[in-house]
């Protein structure tokens, strides 16, 4: 039985289990906070060498707040070393197979809708049905294949020529379903809605959307392993995955990115490493004279972030400008159902983190405009948003990019 623990707990740490579905019965999720050096360094030295602890957010820096999942095995020792440590926590689930099952109930076959989380050929068969309905506006190509040769599909939608252009990317992250879920649902509406501020936002600008980055390791959480958040590419034979928004140019492994292979954070070999990220960059390269916002979509945390995320990092030259379309959207968001987001630099905001698309668009191309949306929770659920939020999150993000732009639009960076 022992050995069978420690098999398994390998393999949710390095992803080999093929073929038998992870699963994380009775295993706990505490909230943590980081108060001092010394826990912080205590934890980081955890992170590394985890065995068996999961962590949702790297330990980067002192005062902040992280998620550690703690197996069963391991609830006396976790306890020792918070009263050691001094480290406030407190229990957010306390079984996490419980909240991933009620998250994807068995399902019965019907149309595609935003009741439940689709896999990727039930999105990527949805893209195809609507360039069949709504050829004169939308159009989908495939820009590259996955380290396991699985299509990364491109999706744009024109109302009109000479429109300036949005660029969304989501699922970079693949345990953070929601992102997908929710762009597919505001692409149904750029093309279906009848409201004024919906047509206004759908037909005045040009979107390029990249609904699903990493697919292989959003399959790999479909089939294997729900937490999973890199990519699938075997870059030793004990760790698999590179973290693909640590992993772009412009200040690459400057803070709150790991060179470790087995952590969640992992950098990669060097920047632009991965088949997946060189697909992203060689997209936005070919549309990006057009293309005046970047964004990027993520879970969880209710942020809107504005670069940059490295270490010792200067605020951009537009940055009172992007805070004003952040507290735009911010304050549009809330009203729809009162959901709280902060938004600021990432730095400034969340934790150092560099290495992201959204840096790496505004800082190296000059992309007018860069944001991360971090959707529901605060926490709670975290990654595991239950699919009756899917569209009211999706709705109230639509809220959001609606006044996002017709702010961006009144300061001049939205235009063409």
């Amino acid at each position: 039985m022992i050995v069978k623990t420690v098999l398994l707990l390998l393999c949710c740490a390095t992803g080999l289990l093929q073929g038998e579905q992870v699963r994380y019965d009775n295993y706990r999720v505490y909230e943590v906070s980081i108060a001092d050096r010394t826990q912080l360094e205590a934890l980081q030295y955890l992170e590394r060498y985890p065995d068996g602890y999961l962590f949702w957010e790297s330990p980067v820096q002192t005062n902040m707040k992280l998620n550690i999942v703690v197996p069963p095995h391991k609830y006396a020792e976790f306890e020792e070393m918070s009263n050691q440590l001094a480290l406030t926590n407190r229990l957010r689930i306390s079984n996490l197979q419980e909240v991933i099952d009620q998250e994807s109930p068995k399902r019965s076959r019907r149309a595609f809708d935003w009741k439940e989380y689709q896999t990727l050929d039930e999105i990527y068969s949805w893209l195809d049905e609507k360039v069949a309905e709504f050829p004169a506006i939308v159009s989908v190509q495939t820009v590259g294949k996955s380290y396991e040769d699985r299509d990364i599909k491109a999706v744009k939608i024109s109302y009109k020529e000479g429109n300036p252009g949005i660029f969304i990317e989501s699922n970079i992250h693949a345990r953070e379903w929601i992102t997908s879920a929710t762009v597919t649902w505001l692409i149904n509406e750029f093309l279906t809605s009848t409201a004024p501020e919906v047509r206004e936002l759908a037909e005045n600008y040009d979107w390029y959307i990249l609904p699903v980055v990493n697919p292989d390791g959003f399959n790999y959480t479909k089939t294997t392993n729900r937490l999973w958040r890199k990519n699938r590419y075997p870059h030793n034979v004990l760790c698999y995955g590179v973290d693909m928004n640590r992993n772009f140019p412009g200040h690459w492994m400057e803070g709150g990115a790991s060179a470790v292979p087995c952590t969640d954070t992992y950098a990669g070999p060097e920047a632009g490493s991965e088949i997946e990220t060189q697909n992203i960059m060689n997209y936005f390269v070919s549309v990006k004279d057009k293309v005046k916002a970047y964004l990027s979509f993520h879970s969880y945390g209710q942020y809107i972030l504005f670069p940059y995320g490295h270490q010792n990092a200067e605020y951009s030259e537009n940055y009172y400008d992007m805070m004003e379309m952040g507290e735009a959207a911010a304050v549009a968001i809330y009203n729809r159902y009162g959901t709280p987001y902060e938004f600021g630099t990432t730095a400034d905001v969340l934790y150092i983190a560099s290495g992201s698309s959204p840096d790496w668009a505004h800082g190296t191309h000059g992309t007018p405009v860069a944001a991360t949306f971090e959707f529901r929770d605060n926490g709670y659920h975290g990654f595991i948003l239950p699919p009756d939020q899917i569209i009211p999150n999706a709705m109230e993000v639509l809220d959001g990019l609606v006044a996002f732009c017709r702010k961006g639009k009144e300061l001049g960076h939205l235009t063409v």
